[in-house]
């Protein structure tokens, strides 16, 4: 399990979330999640990003994306608010057993207890279909038009755009216990505290500074 720098948060289902769950960072607006499972947002809330509906409570995770946010329950449930031009904040009828969101620029990825994942949003790049078949996914990230995958064996899985490489993942790239997305570009981290990363790179975002341990393993 990672250090201090990530938490686990246990749903009333029982599943486990592994990765950041008490802060999050959208385009121009913030999330936090407080210990009493209630949500604070600041920033442009030119959409109602930073509009936390009223009476949300009982929150286990947040996520932002470009100018929406999303909020899992310890129930399993998904609660959306902000930009809905792509149906980004409408999240899909009847889901439930949500252990963890992923915000992207206009399209939402929900991981359930089963390890399948549920996207909805802009598709122009198929970032919003999942891959047929992909199971085991234990977190999930996304970024402006694509979407990445850990898989229990610690393999990546990426799908949508890939114009500059972004859904590209390396060639055996394993032992992978987080992913993260960025607009254009796609990092891991590993379980001896490395970082791996790919996509755009025109401001060196993805060439990893040599030396680079992002946390010191167990």
């Amino acid at each position: 399990m990672l250090h201090a720098m990530l938490r686990a948060v246990t749903p009333a289902s029982g599943s486990v979330i592994i990765g950041p769950t008490s802060i999050a960072a959208g385009y121009s607006h913030s999330l936090a999640l407080k210990d009493d499972g209630t949500v604070v947002a600041w920033g442009y809330d030119g959409n109602g990003q930073s509009s936390v509906p009223g009476g949300l409570t009982d929150v286990v995770q947040v996520a932002a994306g470009y100018q929406h946010s999303l909020a899992v329950k310890d129930d399993g449930t998904v609660v959306a608010w902000g930009l809905d031009t792509d149906g980004q904040a409408t999240v899909p009828s009847g889901l439930t057993g949500v252990v963890q969101v992923a915000a992207g620029g206009y399209h939402s990825l929900a991981l359930k207890a089963d390890g399948t994942v549920v996207a909805w949003g802009l598709d122009t790049y198929g970032q919003s279909t999942v891959p047929a078949g992909l199971t085991n996914v234990v977190q999930v990230a996304a970024g402006g038009y694509h979407s990445l995958a850990v898989k229990d064996d610690g393999t990546v899985f990426a799908w949508g755009g890939d114009y500059y490489g972004q859904s590209t993942v390396p060639a055996g790239l394993t032992d992978v216990v987080q992913v993260a997305s960025g607009q254009y570009h796609s990092l891991a981290l590993k379980d001896d505290g490395t970082v791996v990363a790919w996509g755009q790179n025109n401001y060196g975002q993805s060439t990893v500074p040599a030396g680079l341990v992002a946390y010191v393993p167990d």
